[in-house]
């Protein structure tokens, strides 16, 4: 079994390459070992050279909403009044630490994804 770090994106094309070869291989085979070993070192290097920003907090609300087919009517318990919900759809203002609790306990949305930086998506 040839493995070694991943230190380049050459490294990384051919351990993704190796992947695709090995998948669907048996567990505690040595393919299969060796599949699970290369997973764990790609994904360290895609943490470390390739990390995934959490989404806009706006956008996870919407995605949240679209999944559970909420109106704007259902946020009203959880961020406000009907005008304070349009406010946070629409960045004018931005969420309370209590809405994001609220939102997050209410509708399980990821955390990270709430306190995201709405400016940064604006």
């Amino acid at each position: 079994m040839d493995i070694h770090p991943i230190k380049s994106e050459l490294d990384y094309e051919q351990a993704l390459t190796e992947i695709e070869k090995l998948w669907g291989a048996k567990e505690n085979s040595e393919e299969g070992d060796k599949l699970d070993i290369l997973l764990v070192l790609v994904e360290s290097y895609e943490s470390k050279n390739h990390p995934i920003d959490p989404p806009d907090p706006i956008e996870a609300i919407r995605f949240r909403m679209e999944q559970m087919n909420l109106s704007r009517k259902d946020l009203e318990d959880v961020i406000g009044s009907r005008g304070r919900v349009s406010e946070i759809l629409n960045r004018r203002r931005n969420l309370s630490l209590n809405m994001i609790r609220k939102l997050h306990a209410n509708f399980h949305i990821p955390l990270e994804s709430l306190i995201g930086d709405m400016e940064k998506h604006a």
